[in-house]
């Protein structure tokens, strides 16, 4: 074995060196902190609130701005109206001033831009913005039914200070004045008041303003006044002394005939009746009874009463003569100098009383000279007489000639409905001297000329022009011949009766041209058959006088 040798080294674990210590830091507590926080929170806050702008009403102006010390400059101010249209307006002291007339009681809004200084805006904005929402003033009366004694001045009292009024073609300034004195007036009466609240404002729409006489029970006003005459389709308005409850509860006046229409409360002391479709019957009298006896003002004088009466207007005889001739009953068209009437029962109603201008010009060219002679649109003639009678008698009307209640509706029913009669114009007229001829025109044209026998002496044909008013194909005549004696003749063909017992009719004689008959117009049968079917009633008869 040989022999080794070893060697053996001790080996030591590494040592480890010791860090050296960092330097403690001092932590400041935490209440300083939050602290300053806090100090920077009302710093800045109240760098935000001085440097801001406020937005609000005024008493006197539409608006009013206000800058803080910090806020900067105003550098715009608009308002817009309805449907954003802008109102221009003036910064005076920095209160918002329309430039224009605004209506009272509109929303307006208003919008200010505010530029802050440059040192600030990079913080907080630029520019701030303020908007704002207002509704003009309205001027307002609280009592706007007043008692007033004899001899005292009416005195107005609104609910605030207004700028002006206007009353009757009158403008009085006010300048903010809660009460406004209009002088002595009737003791009782009514009166449209519109007044501005502001110097920037137009006048409000007018106020119904009454007043009445002390009285031991409710007076009331009527409009239109008692004993008047009205229109067809005129409002009956019946103000109150007191409220309307307090007078007749719950019951309303009534008319003594039925009136299309209905009865509206417009405020607490007004009652208004409005017709409807065609109103009140023209030439009728109109009668209201109340539920209670009131005192009803009339001009100066109070008298207590259960009824009220009015009379309502006749149409026109122009307007009459224009529907007549619009609807083919007359020898004459109507030409409207502006647009037609309107097609609706106000329109042609209000057109009745007053009527429309225009001119009227002949159908034909060649109408006879007797006819034209009697034509006068403002003067009442037998071609309106007939004219109408055409009318009652084709709808089923009493034939009298007279354009009463009935014929009006009628005649502006068929107006409304575009009708018109189809069946032309015809004339009739009987040449007196010898030979004695009938002339039968239509249309421009004549149909018909022949002999005919008029009245003898002692019972002579009446000159003139009539209507005729009876219409039938055969029939029985019967009368005193002159000797005294009676005559009953039957089967008497194509009657028209024109005047009395005269008729246009068929009848034999050995010749015809001279005076024969005793009064009618006696035509062979042949020509009597054919003039009948022209003649309905309605249709003109002239007999001349020479």
């Amino acid at each position: 074995m040989t022999g080794v040798t070893s060697s053996l080294t001790r080996v030591r674990p590494p040592r480890h060196r010791r860090r050296p210590r960092e330097p403690k830091i001092r932590r400041a507590p935490l209440a300083l902190l939050m602290l300053a926080v806090v100090a920077v929170g009302v710093v800045a806050a109240g760098v935000t609130w001085w440097s801001g702008a406020t937005l609000a009403g005024d008493p006197s102006e539409l608006a009013r701005v206000e800058l803080q010390p910090l806020a900067g400059t105003l550098v715009s101010a608009k308002a817009y109206g309805a449907g954003g249209k802008k109102i221009p307006v003036a910064v005076e002291h920095g209160r918002l001033v329309p430039k224009t007339l605004i209506d009272p009681g509109v929303r307006v809004k208003v919008e200010v831009v505010v530029r802050r200084p440059r040192w600030l805006g990079w913080a907080i904005g630029r520019t701030r913005h303020e908007h704002l929402t207002v509704e003009t003033p309205v001027a307002r009366v609280p009592n706007r039914w007043l008692t007033l004694r004899h001899g005292a001045p009416l005195r107005v009292r609104f609910a605030a200070g207004v700028d002006r009024i206007a009353y009757r073609g009158r403008t009085i300034a006010a300048r903010g004045r809660h009460a406004v004195t209009l002088g002595r007036r009737q003791p009782a009466g009514t009166v449209g008041l519109a007044a501005a609240a502001r110097p920037w404002e137009r006048l409000g729409a007018p106020l119904r303003l009454s007043w009445f006489p002390p009285a031991p029970r409710s007076a009331v006003l009527v409009s239109p006044a008692p004993r008047g005459t009205v229109s067809p389709l005129a409002p009956i308005r019946l103000t109150f002394q007191k409220p309307v409850a307090a007078v007749f509860g719950s019951v309303a006046p009534r008319f003594s005939t039925s009136v299309p229409g209905r009865w509206l409360t417009v405020d607490t002391h007004t009652l208004l009746f409005r017709p409807h479709s065609f109103g009140f019957p023209f030439s009728s009298k109109l009668h209201l009874v109340l539920p209670h006896a009131v005192g009803v003002i009339d001009g100066r004088k109070t008298a207590t009463a259960r009824a009220i009466d009015w009379t309502v207007a006749s149409g026109s005889l122009v307007r009459l003569h224009q529907l007549l001739a619009q609807e083919g009953y007359l020898p004459v068209d109507w030409q409207p100098a502006d647009d037609a009437v309107a097609t609706t029962p106000r329109a042609q109603v209000a057109a009745a009383v007053t009527p429309p201008a225009g001119r009227f010009v002949w159908r034909y060219p060649n109408t006879p000279s007797q006819l034209t002679s009697q034509w006068n649109p403002r003067v009442l003639t037998e071609i309106t007489r007939g004219a109408v009678m055409m009318f009652q008698d084709e709808h089923h009307l009493t034939v009298d000639g007279f354009a009463g209640q009935h014929v009006w509706r009628a005649l502006i029913a068929d107006a409304i409905a575009g009708k018109r009669r189809t069946a032309g114009y015809s004339y009739v007229y009987v040449h007196i001297r010898l030979p004695q001829l009938l002339t039968l025109w239509h249309n421009g044209e004549v149909v018909l000329t022949s002999p005919g026998n008029t009245g003898i002496a002692s019972t002579p044909t009446q000159p003139g022009t009539y209507p005729v008013f009876e219409h039938i194909p055969v029939g029985t005549m019967s009368g005193t011949n002159p000797d005294g004696s009676h005559y009953n003749d039957p089967g008497i063909r194509w009657i028209s009766y024109f005047h009395g017992g005269e008729a246009l009719h068929a009848f034999t004689r050995a010749s015809f041209g001279t005076p024969q008959s005793l009064g009618c117009v006696d035509l062979p049968l042949a020509a009597a058959a054919q003039v009948w079917p022209y003649t309905p009633i309605g249709t003109l008869v002239t007999i001349e006088n020479s």
